[in-house]
């Protein structure tokens, strides 16, 4: 394998598989390990499975066809197999802190200078991962939304001991293998796009339990309001548009906002009899039992959406 085109990919669920297919899509070989070596053969087969769907529908990333997008992957069964040469290395094992930290104690002994460590976490500030590992400034975050595949944002956070051209690299990597990498200045709880959907979530539990609106109502102001705009525009630019221009927007609207906001109420601790409401009226739209075909109706949503994107640009 040629030293500047191997990325290593550490867990082989869902996550791992994704970054997978989106690595070889761009042409890196790939190599894919697992605590469970039978984990590793079914994220194998199941790779070839979806790559081989996704060519049939015509939506398929990358120019080389899904036969030889699968034969860029190649299952290991050592650490040391996929540390070896690699130009990055994409951590996706389960967010529980002691586990990452132990793989990244595993990584520190092994790894060379040039190899960047990235996380998949959606919780953990990359100073906690790295805080006690000797090669620290090679660490970043590298947070997909799930699923990656048809969802391109990734967050990239960066520690304030992470070196720069390793941030650099990273963003270009991910650009390179058809992402949308947004790079944070420096860490913060969260990073952007749980801190953004944290406050929707608020606010939609307020509105829950204080009886303004059912959930199914809720949910029908995003997906056929707010989501609708925020899919192309987001919501900046949306009010630029929505005035002549944001500091317009601003003198039109800054007083009814601030005013608004002041009926904000302090973040919910999600607990307690609202929980239940909220699952409940969940359940009745989506029962438990056809979660994974309303996650096929989302994926299959999902991809016409990125059609549209990619074939709709400004």
């Amino acid at each position: 394998m040629s030293e500047k085109r191997k990325i290593g990919i550490i867990g082989s669920g869902l996550i791992g598989q994704s970054w997978a297919m989106l690595f070889t899509s761009a042409g890196y070989n790939v190599v894919l390990y697992d605590v469970e070596q039978a984990q590793v053969k079914a994220a194998y087969n199941n790779i070839k499975i979806e790559l081989e769907k996704l060519e049939k529908n015509g939506i398929l990333r990358g120019k080389i066809g899904a036969k030889e997008q699968f034969n860029l992957i190649k299952g290991v069964t050592t650490l040391e197999e996929v540390v070896k040469d690699a130009i990055l290395i994409q951590e996706c094992i389960p967010e529980i802190i002691t586990l990452k930290q132990e793989l990244l104690n595993h990584i520190d002994k092994i790894v060379g200078p040039q190899t960047i460590i990235s996380s998949s976490t959606s919780t953990f500030l990359p100073s906690d991962l790295s805080g006690k590992i000797q090669h620290r400034n090679q660490l970043i975050v590298a947070h997909p939304v799930n699923p990656p595949y048809f969802v391109p944002l990734v967050e990239i956070v960066p520690s304030e001991w992470t070196e720069s051209w390793m941030i650099k690299k990273t963003r270009e990597i991910m650009e390179e293998i058809g992402q949308s990498p947004v790079v944070l200045t420096r860490e913060v709880p969260g990073f952007a796009l749980n801190r953004i959907q944290y406050a929707i979530l608020n606010e939609c539990w307020h509105l829950v339990k204080d009886g303004i609106l059912n959930v199914k109502d809720i949910d029908t102001v995003m997906s056929e309001g707010l989501g609708m705009r925020y899919a192309f525009l987001g919501p900046l630019e949306t009010t630029h548009l929505n005035a002549e221009g944001f500091e317009n927007y601003v003198q039109r609207y800054s007083n009814s906002m601030y005013s608004v906001c002041q009926h904000f109420k302090p973040p919910p601790k999600f607990e307690g009899a609202t929980v239940k409401e909220i699952a409940e009226q969940l359940n009745a739209m989506t029962p438990l039992e056809n979660l994974q075909k309303r996650r096929m109706w989302r994926d299959q949503s999902l991809t016409k959406l990125s059609q549209l994107k990619r074939n709709n640009n400004y």
